[in-house]
């Protein structure tokens, strides 16, 4: 039986889209255990459809006309179908993060960096998670327990991915 947490589904949903954006990006969230846990699994859904997929690439060539306006031909690697469609599930069930300017960098620096880039999180989540979880059959994420919260007594968790 699915939680309410005490609010109507369209803030819930987006609280709990927030919460696993969050983990996936930053690898860690303090959260309650009631809400940890409809994220946990969350999160672990999305790994999933990552692991599943993530190696489903097609080779393509494709044609460019130079500066010279002579046409070359280079060799592309594009997402297969399954890829594709589990990339485009995945976009539906967490929000898009934009990279952070580091301390110091200059404004052309940080686009030069950002340029491939254009949905960073969905590239974390197939390029660094899915290779690094891959040979794993579930259990990417775990909840600690840290005790009662002050105010409101509510048990805490730490929830991180293994």
């Amino acid at each position: 039986m699915a939680r309410k947490l005490g609010r109507p589904t369209d803030q819930r949903m987006a609280m709990l889209k927030s919460q696993v954006t969050d983990l996936l990006w930053y690898g860690k969230i303090e959260t309650t255990v009631t809400r940890g846990k409809d994220v946990q699994r969350m999160a672990e859904k999305v790994l999933s459809l990552a692991i599943n997929s993530y190696e489903d690439t097609v080779k393509v060539q494709k044609t460019r006309k130079n500066s010279k306006g002579e046409v070359e031909t280079f060799d592309c690697l594009n997402d297969g179908s399954k890829k594709l469609a589990a990339r485009r599930r995945i976009m539906a069930s967490v929000y898009d993060i934009k990279e952070k300017k580091e301390v110091g960098e200059s404004k052309r620096a940080y686009k030069t960096r950002t340029r491939d880039a254009k949905h960073p999180l969905i590239e974390k989540i197939f390029n660094e998670l899915a290779p690094k979880y891959a040979t794993r059959n579930g259990g990417y994420t775990r909840l600690l327990k840290l005790g009662k919260r002050r105010g409101d007594d509510a048990e805490m968790v730490i929830l991180e991915l293994v």
